[in-house]
């Protein structure tokens, strides 16, 4: 992470904080960290850890992209990001067995986020009709999916590609008997 970037991280935390009216030791207490630590974060002194960052942030009662928005690097030059198979996030979402994400990115783009996850279905995976905030792009990489949308069903094969906005109630379904997998592209617009 680039030190600026880290700077403008303990400035809004310590901003926001104050905004709040909260106390070092408070949102210590809040966050269930030290307030050694929270000093230290706020004054640029260390670095915290993914999960202390989103606890403290968490404590605060602010939105993640809320709290993100507008923190840039401050070179010319847009980054090139790569992110490699080890690096994936693993994740599960609730009422959802046999279902198996990985986070590729996530990056704020003016007005949106754009959220790259590959999910693999097991043959007997299952979950209820869900409803998305999002547009949802779907690429097949491999299997049969059916998914299902309300009264209409949709037979996907390896290749075939699918866009649609996700506050229809929808699920896949592995039609097949191994894994089948997917990328899927949510866009989240922000909200006004």
């Amino acid at each position: 992470m680039e030190e600026d970037i880290l700077i403008q991280i303990s400035n809004r935390i310590k901003e926001r904080r104050r905004e709040k009216n909260i106390t070092v030791q408070e949102l210590a207490v809040r966050a269930n960290v030290s307030k050694g630590l929270i000093s230290q974060i706020e004054n640029s002194r260390t670095i915290p850890s993914l999960i202390v960052l989103i606890d403290i942030i968490k404590a605060l009662e602010i939105d993640l992209n809320e709290f993100f928005k507008d923190i840039r690097s401050k070179t010319d030059e847009p980054p090139i990001l790569i992110k490699r198979k080890h690096e994936y996030e693993h994740f599960e979402k609730e009422h959802a067995t046999g279902f198996h994400y990985q986070r590729i990115f996530t990056q704020s783009i003016t007005q949106s986020t754009v959220d790259i996850v590959i999910l693999e279905l097991e043959p007997d995976a299952t979950r209820p009709m869900v409803e998305t905030e999002a547009f949802e792009y779907k690429y097949i990489l491999s299997g049969q999916i059916a998914y299902h949308f309300n009264d209409d069903i949709i037979i996907l094969n390896q290749g075939d590609s699918m866009l649609f906005d996700g506050r229809i109630s929808h699920t896949p379904k592995n039609t097949g008997d191994t894994k089948a997998s997917m990328l899927v592209i949510y866009f989240f617009e922000e909200k006004k």
